[in-house]
């Protein structure tokens, strides 16, 4: 008996410290996991304007855009085009997923189209860290619902009764004898299959729904465990907890002056700090882009405000439809050194003075008048294997990079491993042929230069004044 109550005892104490432990040094952990806010979304129409943008913010309502304000992904499947992105964090934070509609308004599709017979899937990212995004791939979700007639605004949320994820998005499809959008759902682990779309939700008679999107609360802010906004004529509160629970409506906006006919693409945030939410909701009818409203309890649309005048700032670029990630301190500083604000630049010939280095096709060579003129505009980053070298980002296929592989260059897309890193890599050195330009050194055959050969680009030994004048450049705006 003595044995026992020692033992008990021990048990007793371990347990105590464990739990004060846990008391004292969680809230600290929540303290300096949490950093500053990404922001993914478009900026407009045209083939360049809908495409994946990063933003990023230190408070929530001010907002600087990453990468000069220029594209961070770009589609190259379906549409080629990407409207209403979502960024899905995995529960342990490993893995992240943009999710977006395949859709490009005036790249050869109208909105007749897209509403009638448009894409049936949607575009997919993927990345470990945030920094290196897989290639995009196509995932039909649509293509099983009957007459469903495309796939628009997707978002995902983890659920953990059955330890996957709720993707829900809307489409337009014949139900009852009425045609029109709805919100769909299917479930799904690493979204690249999905289960059969269920019906979701549905507005009555001929109204249609389009976006919503989903927050979760934490205990001891109002009533629900789930809040959910959604533009259906106006912009709908309910309140539910569970996921694919019964769903209360609340209310709308329509008491602060918004409604659906002016504003949507709802999109959350929760202020890192305290219990204070921010939910953005994008002024479409005006086209200035996202408005913050404020509450202290998502669930009371008596408790959303305006904004004070001056309050936000949404940066240089219209931010249209997207979401919110809050940071951790190493998400953070992994999302800022990949996309700082890098100068545009061009790689212009010393020998061929009205010839700049362009892609065309994905082959790398030097032209004149280049068009579009993108093509032949780069970002001169920090080499991909560090400091003191340099690698060339295409401006507007971000991610791809200029590349050598059997010493022939192309546009490649970076796949992460060291072999790319190596190959896209160099050191950049006082021009061959003329010290006031540059030459650009390889990092991993130092012997070879980048050069040009009947125009196309080369990665070659230089001996002579030709060769010399082939591999010499200017960095020029």
């Amino acid at each position: 008996m003595p044995a026992l109550l020692s033992r008990l005892t021990a048990i007793w104490i371990a347990a105590c410290l464990l739990f004060t432990g846990q008391v004292l040094t969680a809230p600290q952990r929540a303290a300096a996991a949490d950093s500053g806010y990404l922001m993914t979304h478009f900026i407009g129409e045209g083939a360049t304007g809908q495409q994946i943008y990063f933003s990023h913010s230190t408070d929530g309502l001010n907002w600087t855009d990453l990468n000069g304000g220029g594209m961070t992904l770009r589609s190259t499947v379906g549409t080629r085009g990407v409207r209403d992105p979502s960024l899905v964090r995995s529960p342990d934070g490993d893995r992240y997923w943009i999710i977006a509609t395949d859709l490009c308004i005036g790249c050869g599709q109208s909105w007749d189209a897209a509403v009638y017979n448009g894409s049936r899937s949607l575009v997919v990212w993927e990345s470990r860290d945030l920094v290196t995004w897989s290639q995009p791939w196509l995932l039909n979700v649509a293509g099983a619902i009957p007459d469903g007639r495309n796939a628009w605004a997707p978002e995902a949320i983890w659920d953990p009764e059955t330890g996957d994820y709720v993707l829900y998005w809307a489409t337009n499809a014949t139900l009852d004898g009425v045609l029109k959008h709805r919100i769909y759902y299917a479930r799904t682990s690493e979204f690249r299959t999905v289960t059969t779309p269920q019906l979701y939700i549905d507005r009555p008679g001929t109204q249609n729904i389009i976006d919503t999107q989903i927050v979760e609360v934490p205990s001891g802010v109002g009533d629900y465990r789930y809040v959910r906004a959604s533009g259906d004529g106006q912009i709908t509160i309910e309140g539910s907890n569970s996921i694919l629970g019964t769903w209360t409506s609340l209310g709308n906006l329509s008491g602060i002056g918004l409604t659906g006919s002016q504003v949507e693409g709802p999109m959350w945030m929760k202020f890192r700090d305290r219990d204070e939410w921010s939910l953005y909701l994008d002024q479409y009818s005006t086209g200035r882009g996202y408005l913050p409203v404020l509450t202290t309890d998502p669930s009371a649309p008596a408790a959303y405000q305006l904004p004070a005048s001056g309050s936000y700032d949404l940066g240089g670029t219209t931010k249209r439809h997207g979401s919110i990630l809050t940071l951790t301190a190493a998400e953070d500083s992994r999302v800022l050194a990949r996309w700082p604000d890098t100068a545009v630049s061009r790689l212009q010939s010393y020998n061929f003075q009205d010839r700049y280095v362009r892609h065309t096709g994905f082959d790398v060579r030097i032209d004149p008048n280049v068009s579009p003129a993108e093509d032949a505009q780069f970002r001169v980053r920090t080499g991909l294997v560090g400091s003191g070298t340099v690698s060339f980002e295409s401006v507007n296929y971000p991610g791809y990079f200029l590349r050598h592989s059997g010493f022939v260059f192309q546009l490649a897309y970076n796949d992460g491993t060291a072999q790319f890193a190596a190959d896209a890599t160099f050191r950049q050195v006082a021009g061959l042929a003329d010290t006031s330009w540059s030459s650009f050194q390889s990092y991993n055959y130092p012997g070879r230069y980048i050069r040009h050969y009947a125009y196309q680009l080369r990665l070659d030994s230089v001996t002579t004044a030709t060769e010399r004048a082939d591999a010499t450049f200017r960095v020029t705006g």
